[in-house]
């Protein structure tokens, strides 16, 4: 189990021991992420398997889960620590396959789960022996999850599932899949049940491999299930309740996106002020014009902002916060983080001029990465619906 045994303060959430688990995230990024970046971009996926067993070595993939299967039991600001880090990377897409391996796919496996299922996907992907995803979203339901169609029918011990799932994000390597599907005839959310789909079942099908905007190196894919057949004890939890779980897991999901968003936009900015430094424009640094001054400037003071909401976010699921305020301020988090990505990314390139349009320069990488933190997840106008219902503003 990893404690804390340092002090922390409310407007310093991090003691002695995240700071040593920060330098060790960094030192791996720095070594086994970043110097990859253009490889794997290029190649337009990385070695999922390679990296993540690295990080199971390190412990890095389990760090809110059971010491019984591989976890470190610690509190949330190491998983904090861990986003703010990976996204600090040279690259996008695999600090996403990370969090929905970490974050995403594996929530209602570990709190939910029967010992079982924990015991054969949970401790393997925890020391980093299987990579998963989370499949939710479908050609004619994405944020709209009360809409999805797949189904998995009860046939003796097992479920025959057929349907398809899109935008599935390590969809071409995973090693199994937390399937959201309607095991129920109603034609709403009750109906729907959380399955762990092992993807070298017969009747799984990689239909294709998505080509995106950006997250290049993220493997993204569209799958398809035909009279596949699992055990109903790949069930998650209670039959049924498989939209309640996916929903708990949507706001650590919403979480992780608002401290991607927040640590990569601050070194988009940081970035920026180094390279304005040293360009000289009319006989000067392109610094010393005060309207930059002035605008990046303004951007940090933004996201020191949506930084401390999302740390009050994270207070929140330490403390076993009420469910309805963790989702309002997680929805708040991620709307504002993704915005604040999109306005560091469109100002940070204008300043680095002609340079910032090439696709050797970061800042263009970024700038096409950083564009998903408003749609993946539930869009904006998603997180808007959620907050205004939270508020009361809602009307039938």
């Amino acid at each position: 189990m990893v404690t804390s045994q340092t002090q922390s303060t409310p407007y310093n959430p991090f003691t002695e021991e995240h700071e040593m688990f920060r330098k060790s995230v960094r030192k791996f990024v720095e070594n086994e992420i970043t110097p990859c970046a253009d490889e794997w971009e290029a190649a337009g996926i990385a070695p999922l398997h390679d990296i993540f067993k690295k990080m199971g070595d390190l412990g890095f993939l389990g760090l809110n889960y059971p010491e019984k299967y591989g976890g470190s039991e610690a509190d949330i600001w190491f998983t904090v620590v861990l986003h703010e880090e990976l996204a600090k990377a040279a690259i996008g897409g695999v600090p996403m396959a990370i969090a929905v391996h970490t974050d995403m796919c594996t929530p209602a496996l570990a709190y939910h789960g029967s010992d079982y299922l924990k015991e054969t996907y949970l401790a393997p992907s925890i020391c980093g022996d299987m990579v998963g995803a989370i499949a939710v979203t479908e050609p004619d339901a994405g944020s709209d999850v009360a809409r999805i169609r797949t189904r998995a029918v009860r046939d003796g011990d097992d479920y025959v599932i057929n349907g398809s799932k899109m935008y599935i994000t390590n969809g071409t390597q995973a090693d199994w899949l937390c399937l959201l599907a309607r095991t129920s005839d109603d034609d709403n959310y009750k109906g729907m049940s959380l399955i762990i789909v092992p993807t070298d079942t017969r009747g799984f099908n990689v239909s294709r491999k998505l080509k995106k905007l950006g997250q290049h190196s993220s493997d993204t894919a569209f799958l398809s299930f035909e009279d596949m057949r699992v055990p109903i004890k790949n069930r998650i939890g209670n039959e049924g309740k498989g939209f309640y779980y996916q929903m708990e897991q949507f706001q650590v999901e919403r979480l992780i996106g608002a401290i991607g968003s927040y640590s990569g936009a601050e070194k988009a900015v940081r970035d920026t002020i180094a390279y304005t430094r040293d360009r000289k424009a009319f006989g000067k640094p392109l610094l010393a014009n005060q309207w930059i001054q002035f605008k990046l400037g303004e951007l940090l003071t933004e996201i020191e902002a949506t930084k401390h909401m999302t740390y009050y976010c994270a207070s929140l699921i330490e403390s076993g916060a009420k469910s309805s305020e963790v989702t309002r301020i997680a929805s708040m988090c991620k709307l504002k983080g993704g915005r604040l990505a999109r306005q560091v990314a469109d100002t940070c390139i204008q300043f680095y001029g002609g340079m910032g349009y090439m696709e050797e320069t970061p800042i263009s990488r970024y700038y096409r990465d950083s564009r998903l933190a408003s749609i993946g997840g539930g869009a904006d106008e998603i997180m808007l619906q959620i907050i205004a219902k939270l508020e009361g503003m809602h009307i039938e």
